[in-house]
């Protein structure tokens, strides 16, 4: 019989929290923050321009395809140890990237960076919602854990163009290991033990090769559209070899007596139509966080710490309606009500891009947009309740790994299919004798409606498949406690 979860001990939640956000903050800003230092990488390091793309490809393809191992692996072997180890492998390989003196080694280390952030942010959330059982609370915890997600991005742009202009490259690698020592120290203590349920409940070593491998492999064929084609041989090939080894590892653990990933989780309405809103959601949004960066630099003439510093609005009011408001209004109305609020609001994000002009005014054309992005504020904290509320407490790990493959997967949709659309029909205008400018803004337009119409999917799955709460208010509220104390006695 596997051992039990032994109960939560730490001797601050508060901190155990700002341990599992900067964790967060890590991952989030090592995606992003390398964006802006491409151009001196490939200066320095001597990379073709198909090279370069693997210092992102590498660390996305190890980032996405892992995630739900690590999760499962936490509920097992536990959780606090695997963010630990997780933590440590992030901030060696940090160090080796930024040290790195020739392309192999800079991929290789940004590889087993993904590694790291994989283990440590699969557990993240599976940490945080057997620590803070109450839902005002454990609303509020995860308002703050996803305010860092959803702002990290727009800071990381800010800090990758401060470094490399004012340092070098190599430093917005080598600034995570100060972080990574202090978040490792502190979670030693801050963190709750837990022994997990043991490798026997579910050391599925052929369900582990069959997800894993077939997650990187549909992850690379992804992130290689835009250079092979979607209808190529390359493409559809890999992405039914891809489906196949998930479609095996789906029967595998129907079958299984220690299923790696128990396919009760999915029977959820709240896991399972979470997670889809949120593969839609993330993929619509990487329109709003790459594009608009490009259509600012390419179009109007951004450099690039100008650009991070005009999307700041975005990550203040996404911050200011995380932090302040989305807890307070998750109680009184319900997840699924501002779910569904914040998706319009992102909806009308991308519905006015669409109308940006190729001599646009920050103020009056791109501003209203950046405000807006407070939609992103209600909906991310509204979602992950959702997600995590349908899981046990002994998958919560699984939960989280789920939570976070499903965003990975949505990004690298998002970063194929939007930058693919939009390429092509910038190849298209300029073929017809369209000024470059005019012909880039129309390319941006048509991923900025692709991306609108995806987010009007999310708000149907969101509304057809999440269900709606049995009563508001004080009522509502009792449920939702009794469910946390059902999930804490699990």
């Amino acid at each position: 019989m596997p051992a039990p979860h032994t109960a939560p001990r730490t001797l601050s939640p508060g901190l155990a929290l700002g341990v599992l956000a900067t964790g967060m903050l890590m991952t989030v800003l090592d995606g992003s923050i390398v964006t802006v230092a491409m151009p001196a990488i490939q200066s320095d390091l001597g990379f073709t321009p198909v090279g370069l793309s693997w210092v992102v490809n590498a660390y996305l393809i190890a980032f996405g395809s892992l995630l739900l191992l690590a999760g499962r692996l936490g509920d097992l072997i536990g959780r606090k140890r695997m963010f630990l180890a997780g933590t440590g492998v992030f901030t060696a390989a940090s160090l080796l990237a930024g040290a790195a003196t020739s392309p192999g080694v800079l991929i290789a280390a940004r590889f087993l960076q993904g590694v790291g952030s994989a283990m440590s942010s699969a557990v993240g959330l599976g940490i945080l919602v057997t620590l803070f059982t109450v839902p005002r609370e454990r609303a509020r915890a995860i308002a703050v854990f996803s305010f860092t997600g959803a702002a990290g991005a727009s800071l990381g742009q800010v800090l990758g163009g401060v470094l490399t202009d004012a340092l070098d490259w190599n430093w917005i690698f080598f600034i995570n290991l100060p972080i990574g020592v202090a978040t490792l120290l502190v979670a030693l203590r801050a963190l709750p033990s837990d022994r997990g349920l043991g490798l026997g409940a579910g050391a599925d070593v052929i369900g582990a090769a069959l997800v894993t491998t077939g997650l990187m492999t549909g992850i690379y064929a992804v992130v290689k559209i835009e250079e092979y084609g979607a209808g190529s041989a390359h493409t559809l090939g890999l992405g039914a070899l891809a489906l196949a080894l998930l479609a095996g590892f789906l029967l595998r653990q129907a079958k299984t007596a220690n299923p790696l990933m128990p396919l009760r989780i999915l029977r959820s309405r709240s896991v399972s139509g979470a997670n889809a809103v949120q593969m839609l959601m993330v993929a619509a949004l990487f329109s709003f966080q790459i594009l608009v960066a490009l259509y600012l630099q390419k179009v109007l003439g951004y450099g690039a710490a100008a650009t991070g510093l005009a999307m700041l609005p975005a990550a203040a009011i996404i911050g200011a309606v995380s932090l302040g408001v989305s807890a307070r209004l998750i109680a009184r109305f319900g997840e699924r009500n501002v779910l569904l609020t914040g998706l319009l609001l992102l909806v009308g994000v991308l519905g006015l891009l669409t109308r940006v002009p190729v001599h646009g005014s920050y103020v009056t054309d791109l501003l209203p947009v950046m405000l807006l992005a407070a939609g992103f504020g209600l909906a991310l904290p509204a979602l992950t309740s959702l997600a995590m509320s349908g899981a046990e407490e002994a998958d919560a790990g699984l939960a989280s790994g789920l939570f976070n493959t499903t965003q990975q997967i949505g990004m690298a949709l998002g970063i194929a299919v939007l930058s693919t659309l939009a390429a092509t029909r910038t190849e298209s205008l300029t073929a017809a004798g369209r000024p470059a400018a005019e012909a880039l803004t129309g390319g941006y337009h048509l991923a900025f409606g692709v991306g609108a119409g995806l987010l009007v999917a999310a708000f149907a799955v969101a509304l057809t498949v999440l269900r709606r709460p049995a009563a508001p208010g004080p009522t509502e509220t009792t449920a939702r406690t009794g469910s946390a104390k059902a999930l804490a006695s699990h």
